[in-house]
This record gives structure tokens, sequence and C-alpha cells, in this order.
């Protein structure tokens, strides 16, 4: 799962809803905006070390003249090193993250719960806002054909191309 910033509020206010609707937590009225808030940090933190880790990845092939072929392979690996989870991995890392700050947080009143429960419902919720990649792809490659694959250029009007399929789906700012 790409988690996009765009979301990260949308998110946060489904899985308030979603549990306090169905009873596993209660949350009061005046605690609702802090509770959510305190869900948006923790995808906020998690983006920031993302974007640290995608900065190391790039620094690393510098440095090390490794070719961009290579990109996904070097950025597991140093995800491995810094134990940050990636693709299918993140839904679990941010169910658990969301656990234990229901658990601690002074805006949830009460957990009714269990943690198990709570993590299946907290992943059904951010499943839901999970983003077909490949799809976006094959949308910004077909506004591109005119351009030569394999080259620079490709590489450069593919980037542009996704980044407007991204804005009208709602994931970029």
């Amino acid at each position: 799962m790409k988690l996009y910033n765009a979301r990260i509020p949308a998110i946060a206010n489904a899985v308030v809803s979603t549990l306090t609707k169905e009873g596993c937590i209660e949350v009061s009225a005046e605690n609702r905006v802090e509770a959510e808030r305190d869900l948006i940090a923790i995808m906020e933190e998690y983006r920031r070390r993302d974007n640290s880790l995608r900065d190391a990845v790039k620094e690393f092939m510098a440095l090390h003249n490794t070719p961009y072929e290579r990109y996904g392979k070097v950025r597991q690996e140093i995800a491995d090193q810094w134990d940050h989870p990636l693709n299918a991995k993140v839904e679990s890392f941010l169910s658990r993250q969301f656990i234990e700050n229901f658990m601690i947080s002074r805006f949830v009143d009460e957990v009714f719960a269990e943690d198990g429960e709570l993590y299946k419902r907290i992943q059904g919720v951010i499943k839901t806002f999970d983003v077909d990649e490949a799809a976006l792809r094959l949308e910004a490659e077909e506004k591109i054909k005119n351009v030569r694959p394999d080259s620079v250029e490709y590489e450069a009007a593919l980037e542009r191309s996704l980044k407007e399929v991204r804005k009208r789906h709602g994931l970029l700012d």
C-alpha cells in the first residue's frame, strides 16, 4: 500500500468513525478531532520515514553507482535494515500503531474490543483506501504513447503523467 498525504485525514476519520460506530472504542464528541489527529500524526511520521528511506536509497545508489533497475531491491534492503514496512506490510504496521495509540490516548475514552478484533477492523478500513498503482500507471502510459519507451524523455513524461493522474484521482494535494 502506498500512503498518500491527501488521504491521511480521510483514513483517520474513517477509522475513528467505524470503530466508534461498531462499538469497539468510545470517543466523546469533544475529543473526536484530537483522536483523529493522533492517527494523522502516526501516518505522517510513517510518510516522513518513507521519504527519508527514499532519500537514503538515492544516496546509496549514487554513492555505489548502482543502476536504476536495482532501485526496488536496494529500497527493500535498506527498509529491512531500518525495520521500515513496505507494500502489504504498511496496513499491518499502521493497524498496530493505531491500536497502541488507542490504549494510551487520553482522547479515546474507552476501548471495548480485543486487539485482534481491532486489528481486523482497522485493516478493513485502511484497505478501502488502497490504490491500484498498476491501473494508475496504465492510465498515465496511455497519455504518453507518442513518446519512445526506454528513453529519458519517456521517464520524464511518465512522471509528469503519473502526477496528473494521481492529482485527478484526488491522491495529491
